[in-house]
């Protein structure tokens, strides 16, 4: 009889998003007429940026010609590409990240998951809560968690609860865990770290051999020039962490699909035999066996973002987005809504009213405002009277929607 990986047996109903979705769509069904405005998921609006479009255009071109055809490429990514990641991104803030300690990838999301090919099964992982559900749902995949209580907490998993209390920062648990997700500017909350909460967590590492898996897929949309962009602008971190990182959000490639994942070469762990293993050296083999790389037109286009003219228009559009994300702030605390997030991130973190749980919040935002957002408890039990709303959409339908619940709230 065939086996299955039963682990995916232990996953809730469904993940949160396809949920959302389902939702809409039969109240969309059943109101054909609703003009539906979507808050809801971290999908980008605004077309690409100039520079990237002009030139994935010219890599098509390069396609047509012998001289210039490109077939299968490095599966870390071509190297002109990660020169500019590591001279941009990183060296220009003081970090010593090297091109060779880059990999190419098709997205941030795909990587966090992955990355557990290289980790052994009898870790202790810690999460925040409310934590991105990719982060729970792969390790749950993987076997390394037990069932979930009904709480929706699975077994095996350290809970770092974070709340206004503690300013959506994961207090450092007082015992040894050996994998820790972290993810700032956060999502769900918009919360950011400060450079002295970060270093708390490098020495943490440091002291106890674990290792941080960091988020950084919305660093471009710190503004504050206290707070650090990159782990690796902390000291040590280049001997405790991993970083992710993605072109989606910055310069729109959520459709383009083009992200990157730093393994620095000082990063190592010890084997069950004592021996000390390198973990750039299993992350490039789990690559190079699993992954054939991103497309020579998306890379080029990533590549742009680097240029003049491409700085010039990702920051646009992230100051286009921090925008909205002011207005959406700004009018649902006139709707007397408790709002948090926004300044520094791309998500607003809203306190439900009323004592509404976040789901009862979500249908009655979608049936009284047809405004669709991402009810908190589906990023964790915290999450639990919270809502989350994303500042990526047109300015018109943020303004309408900010208005209509405004109408609907106010008072």
């Amino acid at each position: 009889m065939v086996q299955i990986n039963e682990n995916y047996l232990k996953l809730k109903a469904g993940y949160l998003f396809p949920e959302i979705a389902r939702r809409v769509a039969a109240f969309a069904e059943a109101n054909p007429n609703a003009p539906i405005i979507k808050l809801g998921i971290g999908d980008v609006t605004e077309p690409l940026p100039q520079a990237c479009r002009d030139a994935m255009v010219q890599a098509v071109q390069d396609l047509g010609d012998r001289a210039t055809f490109k077939g299968y490429g490095p599966e870390q990514g071509y190297g002109w590409l990660r020169e500019a990641i590591a001279t941009h991104d990183f060296q220009n803030r003081g970090c010593a990240i090297d091109p060779s300690e880059i990999f190419i990838s098709d997205g941030s999301k795909c990587d966090t998951g992955n990355i557990l090919d290289i980790f052994g099964s009898d870790n202790t992982i810690a999460v925040t809560d409310p934590v991105y559900p990719v982060y729970v749902d792969t390790n749950v995949m993987a076997g390394h968690t037990g069932p979930a209580s009904d709480r929706g907490e699975y077994g095996g998993l350290v809970y770092l609860p974070i709340s206004a209390e503690n300013n959506f920062t994961a207090q450092i648990p007082n015992e040894k865990v050996d994998l820790i997700y972290l993810c700032f500017p956060n999502n769900p909350t918009g919360a950011v770290a400060s450079r002295a909460h970060l270093q708390a967590w490098v020495d943490y590492a440091l002291h106890h051999g674990s290792i941080i898996l960091f988020d950084a897929a919305y660093e471009a949309f710190i503004t504050d020039p206290d707070l650090p962009h990159s782990i690796y602008e902390i000291p040590g971190a280049e001997r405790c962490a991993i970083e992710f990182r993605s072109f989606s959000k910055n310069a729109g490639f959520t459709g383009t699909r083009c992200a990157f994942t730093v393994v620095p070469k000082a990063l190592t762990v010890q084997a069950s035999d004592g021996t000390t293993v390198d973990l750039w050296k299993l992350w490039n083999r789990r690559q190079s066996t699993k992954f054939n790389g991103v497309s020579y037109i998306v890379q080029r286009g990533a590549e742009a973002v680097y240029s003049p003219a491409g700085q010039a228009q990702t920051q646009a559009l992230v100051k286009f987005y921090l925008e909205n994300a002011q207005i959406i702030r700004e009018q649902l605390t006139a709707a007397n809504l408790e709002v948090y997030g926004g300044i520094n991130a791309p998500y607003v973190w809203v306190k439900t009213p009323n004592g509404l749980s976040s789901w009862d919040f979500f249908d009655k935002l979608l049936h009284t405002c047809n405004v669709v957002g991402t009810p908190g408890s589906g990023f964790g039990a915290a999450g639990e009277g919270y809502f989350r709303i994303s500042a990526f959409n047109s300015r018109d339908n943020v303004n309408e929607a900010m208005a209509r619940i405004v109408a609907n709230f106010k008072g």
